[in-house]
């Protein structure tokens, strides 16, 4: 899909995690939640820009 965000590095969100000391079961449990509203968020708000 040209012009859209797919997803996040996933790797590099735990690794900020525990950089930031969070438990890394909780990040896991829940960045992928973040990930998708966040997916969405950024996908609208280009398509608003573009539209």
């Amino acid at each position: 899909m040209p012009g859209a965000v797919l997803g996040l590095d996933l790797a590099a969100a735990l690794a900020m995690a525990e950089a930031l000391g969070i438990d890394a079961r909780a990040a896991a449990e829940f960045l992928p939640a973040i990930e998708a509203m966040m997916v969405r968020g950024i996908n609208a708000q280009m398509a608003a820009e573009r539209g």
